[in-house]
């Protein structure tokens, strides 16, 4: 980086994005440490992270909002399972009551970010994306809250014939304004929450729309309003009702996932029982519902209302599972011969996983490889001082563990400050067996698992254990024998103990 080319402002902490995580971790810092001065950089024209960007007819929540929603704002809908716009509401409600609206920058697109340790500072170069500007900020904290998946591409498979195809192709990450399917045959290419969610929103309007996949998927009707959250609003009050909601759904949640993964047969039974009772008689359930896995290897899918089957019943929507031969000029033509005829074909075919959003991090001039770190606690990368990454539970709401780990970022800067820290850095134990980030088995994470940094298979160098366990593992002491903190008394008294940034070398286990 030119540290001449445009004067260097200097904050406290920059925060990366301004999409849930990103907004709630700046409330966390503006409440906690009201004197740190900030900024969220969002790359983006507008706040709202996943739920402004995409655009797809019915996209919607697949975790309900009681949980999906911050602790310290509760959700007040009626519908548990809400759509995108009523999500983008509440997002940007927060941010405006919480005071945040005046320290976003759009169009803001952190590019590379080099720590400097005689400085204890993050020197970071940021692209205006609207005129291609470069700006030099620094800080002492970076908090990156951009998710794990790519913005700007989604992920679409080399197809044969793609060119003869006489309709449009359409990826759901950048869904066109002037799409119209009206009265067309739709087929959409994917079986995971996109899917089943296009299928029932585009059928409404549509000739007819098939969902082609190449494996079944576990999927899980449930109500659209959650019955006892209006009870418990009615008899305890908004407050607290909201609050005896979200508890009763994370254990709901944390009970589902306990018996799926100790009871995969008995789950697998009583999921393909759901399906039947859903689905017309006769239907081939097992051809289109029954994967060859287990329940939880894959994220379950969930379907308000059982909306998906509803469709499937009235005929107006149907499931082939097969595997694409080619692209012809009026559809897809299947490995069994079949072709179904489409006028608009959907890649809902998942996305591209990206740490950090792609920031070319350095420590002291030296590059970070992402894949050569190990988390710690989840949130921090060894070796990397002063960084934290933001990502989410896989099999819970993700808001939940964002919630945690703001708690925890905010106490370790009070720690530092009560102590005269200014830098810490976790460091990994020489040899320490890791595997892979995520323990998910969805072709988008097995993509990407040898571009992410890895976890170890004990704490605190655990991704995750679930909510309950995390809370205990981020609520407690916030220093620990692998962090590494230091002041500028360090720095001016050199051999006082002082870490040295790097990344120790790890045991890779797949």
């Amino acid at each position: 980086m030119n540290p001449t080319a445009s004067p260097t402002e200097h904050l406290d902490v920059l925060v990366v994005g301004a999409g849930i995580s990103g907004i709630g971790a700046a409330r966390y810092l503006k409440t906690r440490h009201p004197r740190r001065s900030f900024a969220i950089l969002e790359a983006r024209a507008a706040s709202g992270g996943t739920w402004d960007l995409f655009r797809y007819p019915g996209i919607r929540s697949d975790s309900d909002l009681y949980t999906f929603g911050y602790d310290f704002r509760p959700w007040r809908e009626r519908e548990s399972i809400a759509t995108a716009p009523r999500i983008l509401k509440y997002l940007r409600e927060t941010a405006t009551e919480s005071g945040l609206d005046p320290h976003i920058r759009y169009r803001h697109r952190v590019v590379a970010a080099d720590w400097s340790s005689e400085q204890a500072r993050w020197q970071v170069e940021v692209e205006r994306t609207d005129t291609g500007e470069r700006l030099h900020m620094s800080a002492n904290w970076i908090f990156c809250a951009s998710g794990y998946y790519r913005y700007d591409q989604g992920h679409t498979p080399e197809f044969e014939g793609r060119e003869r195809f006489g309709g449009r192709i359409v990826h759901p990450q950048h869904w066109p304004e002037d799409l119209d399917h009206t009265g067309k045959r739709v087929v959409v290419i994917g079986s995971g929450a996109t899917a089943f969610t296009l299928v029932p929103a585009m059928s409404e309007q549509a000739e007819h729309v098939t969902m082609l996949q190449r494996t079944p998927t576990y999927v899980v009707p449930v109500p659209r309003e959650d019955g006892l959250a209006a009870l418990f609003t009615r008899l305890l009050g908004p407050d607290r009702g909201s609050a005896l909601t979200r508890r009763k759904n994370i254990l709901q949640q944390r009970a589902i996932w306990e018996l799926c993964r100790r009871f995969p047969r008995w789950a697998r039974k009583a999921i393909r029982a759901v399906n039947a009772r859903q689905l017309p008689t006769g239907y081939p359930v097992d051809q289109h519902f029954n994967p060859p896995y287990d329940p939880w290897d894959q994220r379950l899918c969930l379907v308000p209302d059982g909306d998906f089957f509803r469709e499937i019943r009235r005929g107006r929507a149907s499931v082939a599972t097969d595997r694409i031969a080619a692209f012809v000029e009026h559809g897809v033509r299947l490995e069994s011969g079949r072709e179904l005829p489409a006028d608009i074909i959907v890649t809902a075919t998942g996305l591209t996983l990206q740490i950090a959003g792609g920031i070319e991090l350095s420590v002291d001039g030296a590059p970070v490889s992402y894949s050569d770190t190990v988390v710690h606690r989840g949130k921090m990368l060894s070796g990397v001082p002063n960084f934290s990454l933001a990502v989410g539970y896989t099999n819970a709401s993700w808001t939940l563990k964002i919630g945690l780990l703001c708690d925890y970022w905010c106490r370790l800067l009070s720690h530092m400050d009560a102590r005269g820290h200014d830098t810490v850095v976790p460091a990994a134990p020489e040899g320490m067996d890791t595997r892979p980030l995520l323990d998910f088995d969805a072709g988008y994470v097995k993509r990407a698992l040898d571009r992410l940094p890895r976890q170890g298979a004990q704490d605190p160098w655990l991704m995750s254990r679930g909510y309950h366990e995390d809370r205990k593992l981020l609520g407690g002491k916030v220093e620990d024998p692998h962090l590494r903190f230091s002041g500028p008394a360090d720095r001016a008294a050199p051999g006082t103990g002082t870490a040295e940034p790097g990344t120790r070398k790890l045991s890779r286990e797949r």
